[in-house]
């Protein structure tokens, strides 16, 4: 188990691991060098089931002679419509074996989402999960004159489907056999034919103002920053990471799935989205990646559970919590914690934060990173009191990932870090923007040659949108999007995700979008945690009937009245809420209202909701 004040087992890593300058020259190194040792592991029907590299290379090998046994060509793209799920990493790795073009859109997308998406990416065969994926996929295809064939992953409740344009994953395998028996080199000359300069993925932003616009990332991008990534936040085959997050998306795309291939980590795959809590206590992870929306519903869910525990299980947390925390306090200081508060720690370990960590199931964890959105300072230095160190990185699409990140032996919560020794990262001086440069950075936007010159300059620095500051260390820290930066009537400029971190703290509040540009005050609209809300009202005997009836209760509008006059204590008055709102309606992945990863679409919000922020003007 690691201590929080010898933090040597995180050390970045310089070796090669293994050779290759595309990902499958990459991918089939790495199955030569670890062929019968676990790679990746899924649970079904409640087993779990592990896969070698072996197996991985075999169920890749005839995905792949499947695909040219279609007439799959070197630079086609083909898409994939699904879950994050063993048989995306097969399909994907397929692909791109065949010199093809790996794209993925997100199952929530709907119909006319997968008809843009498939149509700009110019796919001939899209894989997809299920029935429910397919009815998408067949609403529209008779519009997509280049799609040549679907693949289903899985045919439950799709015995009796007769249609050509349709295969099942199962049937493209058994194909992929027999072309493999009939041309035995085919697949290895496919590989050795993919050039580092070649177009590898495409990765669509979520598309918040206009349509998604297409990343592309050439294999030299990609192998290069996966390299890098073991120099930021190193890993290797005794490492134990959890597949969640979406794989279209670039944070699991490459922190994942690419990262794993390289240090040769065992991928440990969710039974789905609802099950995360429970498979991450199975799982245990050693290395755990997540957005701050999940680190913050496990923070909230050991806050509900102390509320109901006895008040001898509430004073023996808070004072193991006192002692993590005055660790922390000197760690992050940079001073030597003394013997005899060590040993505290280890008795507040075995009384009360050993089982706070093995609740979340952080028990076995080296280190957490947290990324993809801003995240509370506060939540920072908490897991850090439990004796977990939580790195933040920044990045974006465009770069590829991970662009800066907190070094293990020098945490500042509130920062995201230096730049990362893979680029150079530099502010604006006329903006204060920041800007990225490097071989990480994407090759532009595919199809808009007009967008990827505003967002590349002349130069080569990656315009990111992100407004921040550097201290004398070099570490960033984001102060906002230079976009959602509100200047309000009387003309003071105020970061909204300072306020909204502070709001999210509570484990009442899932998350808050601050107004009041070009107004006289600011106001916020808020999404309750529907579980932890539930609990309170049944707790204080408060009636609703619904999720509705539940934002409206006086009882509810107070308890979230308190949580902001709280947070107003910690800011100048002109800074300070005056009013807010309470979504009525319990938001999902699927609702235009939330980006992938779960967080409100600032600009989508503001419109959808204009009448109801209007009233708190008035």
């Amino acid at each position: 188990m690691s201590n929080l004040w010898d933090l040597s087992h995180i050390r970045p890593n310089t070796d090669v691991v293994v050779p290759g300058d595309t990902i499958p020259a990459m991918f089939w190194n790495a199955v030569e060098k670890r062929g019968p040792k676990v790679w990746l592991r899924q649970k079904h029907l409640g087993i779990w089931r592990s896969q070698t590299w072996d197996q991985t290379a075999e169920a890749v090998r005839e995905i792949a002679g499947g695909l040219m046994d279609l007439g799959f060509a070197h630079g086609e793209t083909a898409s994939i419509l699904s879950n994050t799920v063993v048989e995306w990493v097969l399909s994907d790795l397929a692909v791109l074996s065949c010199g093809g073009v790996a794209n993925g859109i997100y199952p929530t997308d709907a119909a006319s989402q997968v008809e843009y998406l498939s149509a700009d990416s110019r796919t001939t065969v899209l894989f997809v999960e299920d029935d429910e994926q397919l009815d998408k996929a067949l609403e529209v295809r008779e519009r997509l004159p280049l799609l040549r064939k679907i693949v289903v992953f899985d045919m439950e409740g799709l015995r009796d489907l007769d249609d050509p344009g349709v295969i099942s994953l199962g049937a493209l395998r058994e194909q992929g056999r027999r072309y493999n028996r009939e041309h035995p080199e085919a697949l290895k000359a496919r590989v050795a034919a993919v050039k580092p300069e070649d177009l590898a993925i495409l990765v669509y932003t979520s598309g918040t103002t206009g349509k998604p616009k297409g990343a592309m990332h050439l294999h030299q991008g990609l192998t290069y920053t996966v390299r890098g990534y073991n120099l930021l936040i190193s890993r290797d085959e005794n490492d134990e990471c959890m597949c969640f997050l979406p794989l279209c998306h670039i944070a699991e795309r490459m922190g994942g799935e690419y990262f794993s291939l390289y240090t040769g980590a065992k991928l440990n795959f969710v039974e789905n989205p609802e099950t995360i809590p429970e498979n991450v206590r199975e799982i245990a992870p050693t290395v755990f990646t997540a957005v701050p929306r999940v680190w913050e519903k496990f923070y909230s869910g050991v806050m509900i559970g102390l509320k109901e525990a006895g008040a001898v299980q509430q004073a023996t947390y808070a004072w193991a919590i006192g002692v993590g925390t005055r660790i922390a306090d000197l760690v992050l200081a940079g001073q030597p914690v003394p013997g005899s508060l060590k040993f505290q720690f280890t008795l507040a370990r075995w009384l009360a934060l050993n089982n706070v960590r093995k609740l979340i199931g952080i028990h076995r964890s080296r280190f957490l990173v947290t990324g993809a959105a801003p995240i509370s300072p506060e939540l920072v230095k908490w897991y850090l009191a439990l004796g977990v160190p939580m790195l933040e990185v920044w990045g974006m699409t465009e770069t590829c990932g991970a662009s800066t990140g907190v070094p293990a032996d020098r945490i500042k919560p509130g920062s995201i870090g230096p730049a990362a020794s893979f680029n150079e990262v530099r502010l604006d001086p006329a903006t204060s923007e920041i800007l990225v440069k490097g071989p990480n950075v994407f090759a532009g936007y595919l199809n808009l040659p007009e967008k990827t010159a505003e967002t590349i300059d002349a130069d080569g620095w990656l315009h990111t949108g992100d407004v921040g500051v550097v201290d004398e260390e070099g570490f960033f820290r984001i102060t906002d999007r230079m976009k959602d930066i509100i200047i309000t009537a009387g003309g003071k400029n105020i970061t909204p995700s300072e306020l909204e971190n502070e709001l999210k703290f509570s484990p009442y509040v899932t998350d808050a979008v601050v107004i009041g540009d070009k107004r006289p005050y600011l106001t916020v609209i808020i999404m309750i945690d529907q579980e932890n809300v539930e609990k309170y009202a049944q707790d204080n005997d408060v009636p609703f009937s619904n999720y509705a009836s539940l934002t409206r209760a006086p009882e509810v509008q107070a308890l979230i009245q308190g949580v902001i006059d709280g947070v107003n204590k910690k800011f100048a008055r002109v800074e300070q809420i005056k009013k807010f709102f309470l979504l009525d309606t319990q938001l999902t992945a699927e609702d235009e209202e939330l980006t992938p990863t779960m967080k409100l679409k600032r600009k989508l919000v503001q419109t959808k909701y204009a009448a109801q922020i209007d009233a708190m003007y008035r």
